[in-house]
């Protein structure tokens, strides 16, 4: 049997055992484990298995992963979150549907320290839902605001899904979470655009707000300055190059750490709960990362990503052409698969691609996430829409993925601004990098 065959055996293999629901880790070791020794011989796949483990553990990189996550957990177990949806509700929340556009405004900010999807739609889910329904808000609007908000979590820095994509291809980490920035704000105000459309064509969606003077507006920017500073210190100085990544996850979990012992919001089962969160969180991210090293070096050993870059590089068609079925199956893979799986399947594969077609490769960082975002709110999948359900019991699941449709167009509008117009992710990397 080739080694191109192996290869692609072990990529079938690999995604069956993805929607068989076994853990990504797992499924990567067997499969990567398995598939070597078949390529090589056992003694190759056995001293893989000890190489990637040290190696991932070792990497001074990866540690910004646990401090990035670390800063999001302490202001997360700390009740911020309370604070920012009220100081975001008194500047915007007198429009009619303002308490919906206060909701994805708020999940943005809030996303500059969470970094996860997760825990950003958890958060605004219990924060916003019970606040919209107490002001007649339809409830298909309402969760659809929450779900739509939450997937500004892995696209707004600091992202760990980002990180991650870095890890995999080599690319500047740095680079990659500033250039989140740009479409992360484009997708807040398509959003939010959404909302104002959705209202002014059906005003009985959602009532008009009470307008707040602006002493109140003004005392509200106090409630704003742990997230402002956080993100000014850590992704700040990524930005000016005063710190490493590594060294800004550090400055934001001990800032994050700080603010909230001076505010009298840290106890200690908030302090242990952000602990075991953080710990919880990065054994997965770490364990998966492993197991996709042990996965890509099989591949490599396999030839498989040469020979399809050589193939399709020899094909006459559009590098836009083979762009689109790309992001084609990377919508398609993300309506079954979550998204660190279908990172760590398919970038062995499509990145080298993606270079050899002359495109930028944090470009397509950010483009790769927009498209698999719209997985985490549609079917079958749809993991944010199934989180929000568990806190909205008494809404229908059916009825919560019925109101994303706007949202799920305003975020294929996104894809196709990214698409048009590189720039929107590049302007700032390349800004930083002239520095």
């Amino acid at each position: 049997m080739s080694p191109e065959l192996i290869g692609l055996l072990a990529m079938i293999a690999l995604l069956i055992l993805f929607l068989l629901r076994m853990p990504v880790a797992v499924a990567l070791l067997v499969v990567g484990v398995f598939g070597i020794a078949a390529i090589r011989d056992w003694n190759a796949s056995f001293a893989q298995l000890a190489i990637s483990p040290f190696n991932t553990a070792t990497s001074f990189s990866l540690s910004v992963i646990p401090l990035f996550i670390f800063m999001g957990m302490i202001l997360s177990n700390s009740g911020f979150g309370q604070d920012l949806y009220r100081a975001v509700d008194a500047w915007i929340g007198k429009m009619r549907g303002g308490l919906a556009m206060t909701t994805i405004g708020t999940s943005a900010l809030f996303s500059c320290i969470s970094g996860s999807v997760n825990a950003t739609t958890a958060t605004m889910a219990r924060i916003c839902l019970p606040e919209m329904r107490k002001y007649n808000y339809d409830p298909g609007l309402s969760t659809a605001c929450v779900a739509a908000g939450g997937t500004l979590g892995i696209l707004i820095p600091p992202s760990v899904i980002l990180i991650l994509y870095g890890v995999l291809t080599m690319e500047t980490v740095g680079s990659l979470l500033i250039a989140g920035i740009v479409p992360g704000i484009l997708q807040i105000f398509l959003f939010m655009a959404t909302v104002y459309l959705l209202v002014r064509r059906n005003p009985a969606l959602a009532p008009i707000g009470e307008a707040k003077p602006f002493s109140v507006k003004l005392r509200s920017l106090g409630m704003v300055w742990p997230f402002a500073a956080l993100f000014l210190l850590s992704i700040g100085g990524i930005y000016i190059g005063i710190f490493t990544p590594t060294e800004a996850g550090a400055i934001g979990a001990f800032g994050a750490f700080v603010i909230a012992l001076f505010t009298k919001r840290l106890s200690w089962s908030h302090f242990t709960s952000a602990l075991s969160d953080t710990t919880r969180l990065t054994a997965m991210i770490f364990f998966i990362l492993i197991g996709a090293d042990v996965f890509s070096k099989m591949l490599a050993m396999s030839g498989i990503p040469t020979a399809l870059t050589s193939y399709v590089g020899g094909l006459d068609l559009s590098p836009y052409v083979i762009l689109i079925f790309i992001l084609i199956a990377y919508f398609i893979l993300g309506l079954f698969l979550e998204g660190i799986a279908i990172f760590v399947l398919t970038l062995p594969v499509t990145y080298p691609l993606i270079i050899e077609l002359g495109f930028d490769g944090v470009w397509f960082g950010v483009i790769m996430i927009l498209v698999m975002n719209i997985g985490l709110v549609t079917p079958p999948l749809g993991i944010s829409v199934y989180i929000i359900s568990g806190v909205a019991k008494d809404i229908p699941i059916q009825k919560i993925f019925r109101a994303m449709v706007p949202m799920i167009i305003a975020m294929l509008v996104c894809v196709v601004l990214l698409v048009m117009f590189p720039q929107l992710a590049t302007w700032l990397p390349e800004l930083m990098r002239g520095s």
